[in-house]
């Protein structure tokens, strides 16, 4: 009898009876992190975290086959530096507050998870994927031609440790499920069919650990990683905005774009 609430791209489902909430992100065909998907669900996480009867989330998607494609590149092509800049603030912003959120976020991968996408499951507590072989995850931006900022590196060092995230982040690698678990990218593979279920499971562990302790723990290990951020925030976006607005980066994006709807058509 609980009403879902949200907004044209983010949908939540609350359960407040358990104490979570499923979160879907429905900005089709690919759940690419425009401004206003960015907006929108960082709006749906402060209503969250402003009630106290919610004490965790899933992260999920809509979109048949995809979980998020990632940064929105018609964001970062073809604007001006004030637009770049401000795209970038709310990337950055979407990073932060989940990373730091006090609540448990589990991601709960139903489609491929390259970029953006895979930052967003990083930045979870506990990352279950669906066992597809055509579903893949990885921090792939050097196949674009772009260069994975320092805290999508720091995160992904967190998650699976120097070495893997050097090799993964040089070559573009996304990973397949088995892969993904092997390196510690996700934390368990699933059958399709059971990744919700899956991941209300592993809800239950983290929701039996008394609040307060579990959550002091996790500001105790990613508190260091976000206030590198925290601390170089504006040479961050002052960078990105540099690195974008070369001529050879909006050529390079301009091709890639209409490569995709060359696709399309």
């Amino acid at each position: 009898g609980v009403r879902c609430f949200g907004s044209p791209r983010v949908l939540v489902e609350p359960d407040p009876a358990a104490g979570f909430a499923v979160m879907k992100m429905r900005n089709p065909p690919v759940n690419s992190l425009s401004l206003e998907f960015l907006t929108e669900m960082l709006i749906s996480l402060e209503k969250l975290e402003s009630d106290k009867a919610f004490h965790a989330i899933i992260i999920t998607s809509d979109c048949p086959g995809i979980f998020s494609a990632g940064l929105d590149l018609t964001e970062m092509c073809g604007r001006d530096p004030t637009h770049y800049a401000e795209y970038w603030k709310a990337v950055q912003e979407l990073w932060l507050r989940f990373y730091l959120s006090h609540l448990v976020v589990i991601s709960a991968i139903n489609g491929v998870s390259p970029a953006g996408g895979c930052l967003l499951a990083l930045s979870s507590d506990y990352r279950v994927l669906a066992d597809n072989p055509k579903y893949a995850i990885g921090l792939n931006e050097t196949l674009l031609g772009i260069v994975a900022p320092f805290w999508f590196k720091d995160t992904l060092v967190n998650t699976v440790g120097h070495r893997v995230a050097e090799r993964a982040l040089q070559l573009g690698l996304l990973f397949p499920p088995a892969e993904a678990l092997r390196v510690g990218v996700v934390d368990q593979v699933v059958p399709e069919d059971q990744v919700q279920s899956a991941a209300q499971s592993v809800l239950a562990q983290w929701l039996a650990v008394p609040g307060h302790a579990r959550q002091l723990t996790k500001t105790l290990m990613r508190k260091p990683t976000a206030d590198r951020l925290l601390k170089e925030r504006d040479a961050d976006i002052q960078n990105f905005v540099r690195f974008i607005s070369r001529d050879a980066i909006q050529k390079a994006l301009r091709a890639y774009l209409e490569k995709l709807k060359q696709k399309k058509s």
